[in-house]
């Protein structure tokens, strides 16, 4: 599959997203500071999100709408200061947008409802994300689905049983290219909480590309899910970690998402195809390997012996199993000391 003229899929390196969030801490040229980063790190695609605070929740900071968990990142904040200050401004987009395609990247973005989905269309967007907490929003899905282009949805907290239903209701409202990411919506994440052995069965249950929307620290988990088969990889990005923001816990620096591009590509380029026997490229490799050589003049009709019989290096002689089966043998003619054993030598 495609997305924004991109190829998806095992024939390909996989594709690197940075996702901005609300990284840009409000700032437009932050904004477009971070679009130039992440192409210059080797990123093929940026993302963002679009909301307002208004279309994610009530203007409430009490009972539920107060985050008090103190394992949050958010604790002491409300859902709705918290998304007026993450937010990205619908004005900015189509900058963010234009200055990626500029540098070579694709650039799309998350809606969390109809009106921003309305407003990227008008927008083109090549592609859309649906977020871990919307993958069980049916009529989004649906939504989304509708305008025929490609859609990537992370998977965190959701059931294989939700899975179903999102899977159907996006294929049968028109998705026809879906990439589904494994995801584990805690940020951040933890190696042992990411479950990466969940790739290939999710590939196998519903026949599209999987990817990993990556919330640890550091590439390991992205790179060894590109060895599991996954075939997209996003990441939250930022300039610098200690710059704050509502999402640089958690986020990529440049010279992080560099390396990221290229071990998911070496991951990648290693997995191959299965192999049996030599490589091309290995072959002049096998002349040292140990085989057979005398390693003692020899006088025609004298007996093969531990002594004058060895296995050594380089490759040229019997290979070593014939060891036993030459030894209590005799030789046909005069050989010298360093000579290969052939079967022609032996009586």
């Amino acid at each position: 599959m495609k997305l924004g003229g991109l190829e998806v899929g095992a024939g390909s390196a996989p594709l690197v997203i940075a996702e901005m969030s609300g990284n840009h801490n409000q700032s437009l040229e932050r904004a477009l500071e971070i679009v130039d980063a992440a192409a210059k790190a080797g990123a093929h695609a940026l993302k963002i999100q679009t909301y307002t605070a208004e279309t994610m929740t009530l203007d409430i900071r009490e009972r539920e709408f107060f985050i008090s968990d103190e394992k949050s990142l958010w604790e002491g904040e409300s859902l709705f200061d918290l998304y007026k200050k993450a937010y990205t401004p619908w004005e900015w987009h189509e900058a963010i947008f234009e200055r990626a395609k500029k540098l070579g990247m694709i650039a799309f973005s998350t809606p969390f409802d109809d009106t921003a989905v309305d407003y990227l269309e008008q927008l083109n967007v090549p592609c859309y994300k649906i977020a871990s907490f919307e993958n069980t929003h049916i009529p989004l899905i649906r939504r989304v689905a509708a305008t025929g282009k490609p859609m990537i949805i992370s998977t965190g907290m959701a059931t294989f049983a939700e899975l179903d239903e999102t899977v159907e209701a996006a294929k049968s409202a028109g998705c026809k290219d879906l990439v589904l990411l494994k995801c584990t919506s805690t940020y951040p994440s933890t190696p042992d909480d990411s479950n990466i052995l969940t790739i290939p069965e999710m590939r196998k249950r519903y026949g599209c590309e999987i990817g990993l929307s990556d919330h640890t620290m550091g590439i390991g988990v992205a790179v060894a899910a590109v060895a599991l088969g996954a075939t997209v990889i996003e990441k939250h990005f930022t300039l610098h970690r200690e710059d704050g923001g509502v999402d640089s816990t958690f986020s990529m620096e440049p010279h992080e998402m560099a390396q990221l591009v290229i071990e998911t590509e070496r991951a990648w380029q290693a997995m191959g195809k299965v192999q049996d026997g030599t490589t091309e490229k290995e072959k002049s490799s096998l002349v040292f390997r140990r085989s057979l050589y005398v390693v003692e003049d020899m006088k025609v009709g004298d007996t093969f012996t531990a002594k004058n019989l060895r296995a050594i290096r380089p490759g040229y002689g019997l290979a070593p199993k014939f060891y036993d089966e030459v030894i209590g043998k005799k030789v046909k003619r005069d050989v010298a000391r360093g000579t290969a054993l052939s079967h022609d030598l032996i009586a």
